[in-house]
């Protein structure tokens, strides 16, 4: 069985303020046309297909359109998505029972009642069935009478939730299962900060949404969302495939793409990369005025200057968006006041009177004096 695995489409984002409409449209006709060549049995979206709850109008549209062309290149195939972080659990559930009868299935509320479980779709080829568990982004409070709660009647932690919600499914691990899922996996002995996180994730203060890898070993394959950049979670089959375009300057040259699964007989999981590429790449131009004219071009650019130098604030500017038509910001990366405190302290001697010169500014004989008695004073009585 063949699967197609992407996520965080993030429909209607806005890089720095610059309209991605033009560029999402395009990545997501791209989508299509590897679909088509591919040929999957399923395609799985995990979560993130807007990037606001109420996304707009035009966001919408899209979604539609790439929905559409998918069901009219592909009208074999089982297309299953679930909600993330930023969709609207709600309005993505809407119509569910409906649309699963075209083989659409719009997954955005998980389990919430004692009666309701995970919603699975079963596909069958010549090797017998593949599950497909479908669970949106969960919060604890969302699963709490299913779940339970702590002593004090505090919710579970995120890690306590998710494993209690997905071991009462009592998955039969002789057949073939696969998870999609958008949560904050953590691997086996690592810590949430070895984790590299882009700058467009909305992170919890102290990683609470944290949940342990280990529940995913009772699948074949996790395709997971929430994660931008393209990750392993302690296995090769269990993975993020980061976002189909660059949302944001921290993504700046890594390699975009969505993800094929082969299953075959139990235990057999091949996975490739699809590689996309951009209608605009996001970059980060760093060199003084000069050099970072001479690599004028389309894409999204940060431009991060090493003039030492003044420069004409507005020709600068001028100069640069006439390059840089879509310029996202101007930084100036010069020696901050600090810096160069911090060198000039550490090649002076060590005397007192001296360090304390070197933080304070403008100090007239009267001030010498008064500091020097001081440093006197307190050092008599150490």
């Amino acid at each position: 069985m063949k699967i197609l695995h992407l996520s965080d489409l993030h429909i209607g984002l806005r890089l720095m303020n610059r309209d991605l409409s033009e560029d999402q449209k395009y990545i997501l006709n791209q989508i299509v046309r590897l679909a088509a060549e591919a040929s999957p049995d399923a395609i799985v979206i995990a979560g993130d297909i807007y990037d606001r709850a109420v996304p707009s109008a035009e966001a919408v549209e899209i979604f539609d359109d790439f929905v559409s062309d998918l069901v009219e290149s592909l009208p074999g195939t089982e297309i299953m998505m679930i909600s993330g972080n930023h969709d609207s659990s709600s309005r993505i559930d809407i119509f569910r029972r409906v649309l699963s009868r075209q083989r659409i299935h719009m997954i955005g509320m998980p389990p919430r009642l004692p009666e309701e479980h995970i919603e699975k779709v079963t596909l069958e080829d010549e090797y017998g069935k593949v599950n497909f568990y479908l669970l949106p982004f969960v919060k604890p409070s969302m699963v709490r009478l299913i779940t339970g709660v702590q002593e004090n009647g505090n919710n579970l932690s995120y890690n306590d939730a998710l494993h209690r919600l997905i071991e009462r499914e009592e998955i039969d691990r002789e057949q073939r299962n696969v998870l999609v899922s958008h949560q904050f996996y953590l691997p086996a002995g690592k810590r949430p900060e070895e984790i590299e996180r882009m700058e467009s994730e909305i992170c919890t203060v102290g990683n609470i949404d944290e949940v342990g890898a280990d529940i995913l070993e009772l699948f074949d394959y996790a395709a997971l969302g929430h994660i931008h950049k393209p990750m392993k979670v302690g296995s090769e089959n269990y993975r993020y495939c980061g976002t189909p375009l660059a949302c944001s300057v921290s993504e700046a040259g890594q390699q975009k793409g969505i993800l094929e699964i082969t299953l075959e007989e139990k235990g057999s999981c091949t996975v490739r990369v699809l590689p996309l590429e951009p209608l605009r790449q996001v970059r980060i131009v760093r060199g003084d005025l000069n050099e970072a004219l001479e690599q004028a071009s389309d894409d999204y650019v940060r431009v991060e200057l090493t003039d030492e130098a003044d420069l004409d604030v507005m020709d600068m500017q001028d100069g640069l968006h006439h390059a840089f038509p879509n310029l996202l910001e101007i930084r100036r990366l010069v020696r901050s006041y600090r810096a160069e405190k911090e060198e000039y302290l550490q090649e002076q001697e060590t005397d007192p009177f001296v360090l304390c010169c070197g933080f304070v500014e403008k100090m007239d004989e009267l001030d010498q004096v008064l500091l020097k008695d001081v440093i006197n004073t307190v050092g008599s009585t150490l």
